[in-house]
């Protein structure tokens, strides 16, 4: 028997098929473009993303030979935040707008002017052009045409959802990053939904990730030749189920994810810690738990950047191919990693990147170096405010990404993280956490816990060098300075 987990992203969808031990069979990759139809817009069509999903659900078919017998369950993962609005038909009324939309500046200052301290109280966030309710305002100040034919409002996934199952659902972890959501009483905030006229009824009901929502259509099971009832469970938010995929599911584990964008995730017993919006506050998809993240807004996007500006014709890996010969602190060369802005912890749209220390001795290998340690320096940011506030100890940290495709980088993350860093044996993200959903919805498993430890697996261990931390100790005392004295030449 098999499940499929689907990850619904931002330039792609992706499809991983396990069986009962966990062991990954096959996986399927479609592509989809975002539109940006003005200067800070990020848009996408929604049916591109049911040509994704029939792509590869069609490719299974075409190289899984069981696959109509064995397929038991899906669940769907998705993009965080992203807006979809359905008419009474459930139509799709305009473009989604994305998480990495920028257009909604005003709104979310008018929100903080007027809202933000409730705002902050109910769903532990603050308003940022990222989330939900203020693309929800854009829409109800610039189209209002198209406002007031809103009938359903629905994230990424769960429109794939609806067309899977004809059933209209999210889950709390998605929920949790609209700025909808009130994250004690685990329900759509009346309080806020009246405060920006926001009708109830055309928000989905929430369900716990996991949950059954219903079969597969007959139209979709007829079409691909599905002989038995194919089972929809209900999914979660990227983050939360790339966390399930890491085994952040007890204090004492936490996540460093680097790709375009750098994520710093640590598991939360409950909502309590007052983080005052310097971290996000999400609803885990492991139930009734949650998790903090902060985020570095140019990560691995930093090391593009830097190659196809000074070394077009290289590989990232030609880049990196000598930064062992670099001392840590890369010899006085110092980089931060604001060249778009910079989210945690200083929410600041305006910042920007810099090297500093600059000296005639410094080789393509120093600035190479030093850009990895200036993520992680970032990185590091959100994990000092989780240890300073909510006094967490971290144990070990699970490294995901393009951060963790380097040995010297990996070492580099143990190092300034002061704690041991784990890489895992099969890394797929959000689809192999839906996996584990899924799992657990046929009752392959009892209980999610069971299935996350029979399906994650580590594969290396860095541990930090004391000498080298000592080294990046005085290194970021440094770090931490450069934000300020920029923040003052730029203004």
């Amino acid at each position: 028997m098999y499940v499929l987990g689907i990850d619904l992203g931002t330039s792609s969808l992706k499809g991983v098929l396990i069986n009962r031990a966990g062991l990954v069979l096959a996986s399927s990759q479609y592509e989809y473009a975002s539109t940006t139809p003005s200067f800070g817009f990020s848009e996408q069509n929604p049916s591109d993303w049911i040509k994704a999903f029939n792509h590869v659900i069609q490719n299974f078919i075409d190289t899984v030979e069981d696959f109509h017998e064995g397929l038991e369950g899906i669940s769907v993962s998705g993009q965080m935040h992203s807006l979809v609005l359905l008419d009474e038909n459930k139509n799709v009324l305009r473009p989604s707008i994305l998480w990495n939309d920028n257009r909604t500046t005003l709104q979310c200052k008018r929100i903080n002017s007027t809202f933000g301290d409730k705002l902050l109280n109910i769903t532990k966030n603050i308003a940022l052009e990222g989330f939900t309710l203020p693309k929800i305002l854009w829409v109800q100040e610039n189209e209002p045409e198209i406002w007031e034919k809103v009938k359903f409002v629905l994230l990424p996934k769960d429109y794939l959802g609806l067309y899977l199952t004809k059933t209209f659902f999210t889950d709390y972890s998605d929920a949790a990053g609209t700025l909808l959501f009130d994250l004690e009483k685990k329900q759509w905030s009346e309080e806020i939904l009246n405060h920006f006229n926001i009708d109830r009824d055309i928000l989905p009901e929430i369900k716990v990730s996991g949950d059954y929502v219903g079969n597969l259509i007959p139209e979709i099971k007829n079409k691909y030749g599905f002989n038995n009832d194919i089972k929809i469970f209900m999914g979660g938010a990227d983050n939360a189920c790339s966390a399930l995929a890491a085994s952040i599911i007890d204090e004492g584990t936490g996540l460093c994810s680097i790709g375009t964008s750098g994520v710093f995730l640590s598991f939360e017993n409950n909502y309590n810690v007052n983080y005052n919006g310097k971290l996000h506050m999400f609803n885990h998809a492991y139930t009734n738990v949650y998790y903090s993240m902060g985020v570095t807004l140019c990560a691995g996007r930093c090391l593009n950047w830097f190659r196809d500006t000074f070394y077009k014709d290289e590989h990232i890996s030609d880049l990196l191919r000598d930064i062992g010969e670099v001392p840590p602190g890369s010899e006085g060369l110092l980089f931060t990693p604001y060249i778009i802005g910079e989210r945690t912890p200083y929410i600041d749209p305006q910042i920007r990147g810099s090297f500093i220390g600059i000296d005639i001795k410094h080789q393509k290998k120093h600035f190479s170096r030093s850009i990895l340690e200036g993520i992680v320096f970032s990185l590091k940011d959100s994990k000092s405010i989780m240890e300073s506030i909510a006094n967490k100890k971290f144990k070990k940290i699970v490294s995901v990404g393009g951060g963790a495709k380097n040995e010297e980088w990996l070492q580099i993350q143990a190092d300034i993280f002061e704690t041991e860093i784990v890489t895992l044996n099969t890394e797929q993200g959000p689809g192999f956490g839906a996996c584990i959903l899924a799992a657990v919805g046929c009752g392959w498993y009892s209980e999610l816990s069971e299935c996350v430890k029979k399906f994650v697996h580590y594969e290396k261990t860095y541990q930090p060098i004391e000498k080298n931390i000592e080294v990046y100790k005085k290194v970021y005392s440094q770090y931490k300075k450069i934000y300020s004295a920029t923040k003052s030449i730029i203004e």
